[in-house]
This record gives structure tokens, sequence and C-alpha cells, in this order.
């Protein structure tokens, strides 16, 4: 590669998300960008203000053709990551992508294979796993803390940008299944989703959903995502055998509080106990989730490694995406979740 192995990038779209990748990339030291790409010239031109040693472009197949550019972030619009990511795999590039993966499981699996053939990384930028909060959840529960986890339920309300080509389980799910895939231990997993939504202001998507997902150890998650609430809500109960967490995304003085408190059953006695222990609010380092993913991206380039969010990551969440619509359509029943193997560990 080059340069002190800097490796060379180029992000493609300009609009809501794209500005967000440019600033963390240019932040990042073992990144070069290169090139930001959108079909409106003029509004990457803006986005990159006083970047001037970033070129703006109108053309992805100039993009892909540099052989400076050894990677790329995607920042399109999900119908288009097939072609564009398609094209940058093609062409060779490590490619890091927003979510979701793709519109449709067949899609990303087409991508995640084509990315495994040519030894390329593909990368998703799930920026939750990337959080403090996350990461310490996925050490808690991996490190058998909590114990075996018996429920999750996830609220992500808030008045929300309505989008004209997804419903809001598309939109703000993606958020929570990736959490989920990042936190679970390996041997638990989705097996099956029941989705509900309505439209009460007549958008012609749902704009209120809630999903109930069952995973495999028989514990179920509860999902509530609504893009109608005044009121911004994100919190997360993750309930285990041992201890519980509540993660409130909206309190930084103390997002996590673990409360070593619940029920035990004793199965000589047949008798209910409660427990009733200390709650701990762990100190969190806060940083910049974007920051941390971008370094991950670089990582596991040059380190030829699968990043935590992977392409198979990706996948799962997209498999129980397509689960969800399915049940929405049939009225709300269990519908299974295709399996993916492989997780990084």
């Amino acid at each position: 590669m080059g340069n002190q192995d800097v490796i060379g990038l180029a992000v493609i779209g300009a609009g809501y998300w794209g500005p967000n990748l440019v600033r963390n990339a240019q932040a990042t030291p073992a990144l070069h960008l290169r090139h930001l790409c959108d079909l409106d010239v003029e509004k990457a031109q803006r986005v990159l203000g006083q970047y001037s040693t970033v070129r703006a472009t109108g053309s992805l197949d100039e993009v892909l053709a540099d052989p400076e550019v050894h990677a790329v972030a995607i920042a399109t619009p999900a119908a288009t990551h097939l072609p564009v990511a398609l094209a940058a795999l093609e062409a060779g590039k490590h490619v890091l992508v927003e979510k979701p993966l793709a519109a449709t499981f067949e899609d990303g699996l087409k991508l995640v294979e084509t990315a495994e053939q040519r030894g390329l990384t593909l990368m998703l930028d799930h920026t939750f796993a990337y959080t403090s909060s996350v990461q310490h959840l996925r050490q808690i529960i991996r490190g058998g803390e909590l114990g075996d986890i018996q429920y999750i339920d996830s609220v992500r309300i808030n008045l929300g940008l309505v989008q004209p080509d997804v419903d809001v389980l598309w939109d703000l799910a993606p958020h929570d299944l990736s959490i989920f895939e990042a936190i679970l231990p390996d041997d638990v997993h989705p097996v099956e989703v029941a989705a509900h939504g309505s439209d009460p202001i007549g958008a012609g998507v749902a704009c209120v959903g809630h999903l109930t997902v069952r995973l495999s150890n028989g514990a179920i998650t509860h999902v509530h995502v609504n893009w109608l609430s005044p009121t911004k809500i994100r919190t997360m109960v993750i309930g285990g055998s041992q201890r519980t967490v509540v993660w409130d995304d909206n309190n930084p003085a103390q997002r996590l509080s673990i409360y070593d408190r619940g029920v035990d059953r004793s199965v000589e006695q047949q008798k209910i106990s409660y427990r009733t222990g200390d709650m701990v609010a762990p100190a969190l380092v806060e940083r910049e989730a974007l920051r941390t993913m971008m370094a991950e991206f670089a990582a596991s380039i040059t380190e030829k490694r699968a990043p935590l969010t992977d392409g198979r990551a990706g996948l799962r969440v997209l498999a129980v995406l397509e689960a969800a619509s399915e049940s929405l359509r049939s009225g709300g029943l269990f519908v299974p979740v295709q399996q993916v193997e492989g997780r990084v560990s």
C-alpha cells in the first residue's frame, strides 16, 4: 500500500451521513481521504469546505479507477448499496457501507460472498456497536456478569424523518438489531420474529413499529420504534439471571446502571425468592463512536482480519428485517429468521 500503509479512501455520498464519514476519516491517521463522490458535485464541494486536498467528483468510475484509492465508504440510499458496493469490490476496493447492508438478504449475500472470494474487507457502519456503552455491555454480557440473558426491551422513539422508501422498522430497528448482534454471546441469536406496525398519519408506510424477536436460548427481545413521538427516548433493559442493566443513551452522566437485584427460583424447594443487591453505574470514557468505527475499518484492512461489524453481521440484521417485513404482511405471525454462519468473537 506504500506511504507507511496509509489507506487511500473515497467517501461515496455527500448527503445526510456522508459529511460525518468525511470528518471522521480526516481525523483517522491510518486513512487518507482522496475523494468525495456525489452526483451533485456542488454539494460535495460544500461538504468539503476547508478540506482542499480532497477532490469532489460526480464520477464513481473515476474514483474506482484511482489506484491510490484502496477503500470506499458508502453513504448512499439503501437501494443503491448493491450496485455501488459490488462495483467497488470488483475493482478490488475494501468497502464500508451504511446500514442496512442492502435492500434484500439475497443482495447482501452477494456482497458478502464477493468480498470473501476476493479477500477484501466488507464492513457495516453499525455505529452504536462502537459506543462506549455497547462495548461495555458486550464485555460484561459475554463475560457472564449478567448470567443467562432472559429478556431485552428496547425503545427508540422520537420525532423522526419520515422516509419515503422505507418504513420505521427498516429505518430505526437496524440500530437495535445491530446492538443485539454486538452484545449477545456467540451461541445466542434470533430465530424468529413477529412484527406489528401502524400508519396513523397516512404516510403509506408503518410509522410506529413493534418487533418481538425470539432468541435461540428461549428468551424474547422487544423493540419499539416510532417516528411520531414528540419526546426522544433511547433506552434498553437487558435482564439476566444474575444482574440487569438499564442503558439510557440520553443520559450522558449515567448511561449504564447495573442492578444486582432480581428473582431467584429454588428448584429443590419450589420457592421464589427476591434478591436485593446494589446498583452500580460504571464510569465510561466518552468518545465519538464513528471515530472508533473508522479506526476499526483501517485496522481490519491492515491486519487482514474481519472487523467487529463485518458483512455477515450486516447479513444477520438483514435476515431479521426481511422476516419482520414478512411478518408485517402476514398480520404479525412469527416468521423464522434465515440463519447466517460465522461471527466475529
